[in-house]
């Protein structure tokens, strides 16, 4: 059996983690998409970026996404082996196109869209692909990850819950009755691993049920439509914000701003974009709390995650 001769155009959302108190658990599914094409060749590997990441497509073999193809294609060799199907090697060469539209290492899920698009995308070209469920997908996208919360909403869409048990890592979809959120991103990078280094091994007691409590509050704000006071109340987070705001003050004191003026603002997840929960028109009337030097991005809840784009057009470039 050989490999499919057509490519496979690949669209990923990007996703915003913790969403305030939940830390580590919730994330949610945004209209701001990346799309990926990916051939098996005959030749050697080649890899084009257009826009965020293309700094990076002389990475070759190390490049994350083609990483993350090699992998899943072992994945399913080692799944249709025990079928009894047939085992396809790792392919010559690979054509990589990306068309990237999620800003890289700003807290909105660039690094779990990339590996979302491989996993998706060698799903779709290997003959078993079928083999790999979407539960093994999610084990797979959080081992690359090292965490499920932006791999969740990237595969599921909407709102997730996810978490680690016996069994692996896991994820719950909820429908959020809250469509638009505003997701202001700012000139600089922070590395996750930056970000994390910040937090302490240990937090008050009263600090953690406090943002247990906001957690559960979210979920039924996020979900039941409730008043947007509620909403203002439930985002509050004691657990990591606070503790990350020296590597990103300007992200912190935005958020203190618009939390001020009414408006339900948190970081996204290890930062530094701040998500807020409102509409653009209202932003627009909050020019002085907001300032300059952010980048405003309107985006609604993507109801769809990660998915293979039958029929459309080519990545151009």
């Amino acid at each position: 059996m050989s490999w499919p001769n057509d490519p496979v155009l690949v669209r990923t959302p990007a996703t915003s983690a913790n969403l305030g108190p939940g830390f580590d658990s919730l994330g949610l599914a945004l209209s701001l998409f990346d799309d990926v094409e990916v051939a098996v060749t005959g030749e050697e590997l080649s890899i084009e970026v257009d826009g965020e990441g293309a700094e990076v497509a002389d990475r070759g073999e190390r490049h994350l996404i083609v990483k993350v193809l090699r992998h899943t294609f072992d994945v399913l060799d080692e799944l249709s082996a025990a079928e009894g199907a047939p085992i396809m090697g790792q392919p010559k060469g690979i054509r990589l196109r990306c068309r990237n539209r999620i800003p890289h290492s700003r807290g909105l899920g660039s690094s779990s869209a990339a590996i979302v698009a491989g996993i998706v995308a060698a799903r779709a070209l290997h003959p078993g692909g079928k083999l790999l469920g979407d539960e093994g997908a999610f084990r797979l996208a959080t081992e690359h990850e090292g965490h499920p919360d932006n791999v969740a909403p990237c595969l599921a869409g909407g709102l997730t819950i996810a978490w680690t048990g016996a069994a692996g890592p896991r994820l719950v979809r909820l429908k959020s009755r809250v469509g638009h959120v505003i997701a202001f991103v700012p000139e600089q990078r922070l590395a996750t691993e930056r970000a994390r280094g910040l937090l302490p091994e240990t937090v008050p007691h009263g600090d953690a049920a406090a943002n247990a409590g906001r957690a559960a509050l979210l979920i039924a704000a996020l979900t039941a439509g409730l008043d947007p006071t509620v909403l203002l109340d439930a985002t509050e987070d004691r657990l990591h914000q606070d503790y990350r705001a020296p590597a990103m003050p300007d992200s912190a004191a935005l958020v203190a701003r618009l939390r001020a003026a009414g408006v339900p603002a948190v970081i996204s997840g290890a930062g530094p974009t701040v998500l807020a929960f409102t509409t653009a028109s209202q932003v627009d009337s909050m020019g002085p709390e907001v300032g300059n030097g952010w980048h405003e991005h309107p985006l609604d809840v993507a109801t769809r995650g990660a998915r293979v784009m039958a029929g459309e057009a080519q990545v151009r470039h």
